[in-house]
């Protein structure tokens, strides 16, 4: 049996986590506002008091745009927050796993970025990222998960899905960005991965979306689609809407460490998604 601590489960990765991890053993959750994982003192009582085998931090500041003026806070949650979270679980003698994301690359790649490949990230939610892999790691003695993913959607979460599914439903017609490319992630996916790496003991950095790539356009006609709805979706350029924080043109992260550390393989997007519009309509 597993005891298992998780931060940042009220989200929908968070939710996603209870769920696979209850299945190994007893498994508890802390999110805002009853805890803040920059909280050094709090932090270190809960886990002093579970005792827990694994501690996964989920809690972010994942405010992409936002971030740009509020530098400060993203750097709390995502930096300072990894390292109160990491102290704790080395203090604790468990490993933690830390989740990033592809915003610490630049975008310019043509191949499926590698763990391994130099960070650069573009604004500052992908530096505040960034800089909470390095004091993960700082503080952890090698005993640490740090898995990058992409394109997150899952229950209950603003994300992309429902943004795209909202839409759809007050207009006849969008249009979608086609220059973007990157892997969409269905959070229960990444929560079998990360079960899968504690499992192993899979130390170190890798990174974990589902098999396959597309662009944001290819990707919302299959949500409309899948959801059986005659919305039409047109392609256009990024530069045809303006955002504070510049994103990556090119996400995609290639998934072989972690299949070689594992052995366990990310299924294809579509399939992913497919799971997720079924999720929902059984919960609609």
């Amino acid at each position: 049996m597993m005891r298992t601590l998780i931060f940042g489960s009220k989200g929908q990765l968070g939710r996603d986590l209870q769920q696979v991890f209850s299945r190994r053993g007893e498994t508890i959750g802390y999110d805002l506002p009853e805890l803040d994982v920059s909280n050094n003192a709090l932090v270190r009582a809960v886990v002093t008091d579970f005792q827990p085998d694994a501690i996964i931090n989920a809690a972010a500041y994942t405010q992409v745009d936002h971030a740009e003026d509020d530098r400060e806070g993203a750097f709390r949650a995502n930096e300072e927050g990894a390292r109160v979270v990491a102290a704790a679980a080395a203090a604790q003698e468990c490993p933690v796993v830390y989740y990033s994301t592809d915003y610490v690359f630049d975008g310019t790649a043509t191949t499926p970025y590698e763990p391994d490949t130099p960070e650069c990230p573009l604004g500052v939610y992908g530096a505040s990222k960034a800089a909470g892999e390095a004091a993960t790691r700082a503080e952890t003695a090698g005993k640490h998960i740090i898995l990058r993913t992409a394109w997150l959607y899952g229950p209950g979460g603003s994300n992309f899905v429902e943004k795209i599914l909202s839409a759809a439903h007050a207009r006849p017609e969008l249009k979608v960005v086609d220059d973007e490319m990157g892997s969409p992630t269905h959070t229960l996916d990444l929560a079998w991965a990360t079960e899968a790496a504690l499992a192993e003991k899979a130390y170190g950095t890798h990174h974990a979306v589902n098999s396959g790539w597309c662009t944001r356009f290819a990707f919302a006609k299959a949500i409309i689609e899948m959801a059986g709805l005659d919305t039409r979706v047109t392609p256009c350029k990024s530069t045809e809407f303006e955002t504070k924080a510049e994103r990556p043109a090119y996400s995609v992260l290639s998934t072989r460490t972690l299949e070689e550390a594992t052995g366990h393989k990310m299924r294809a997007w579509q399939d992913a998604l497919r799971d997720y519009m079924e999720r929902r309509s059984t919960h609609s």
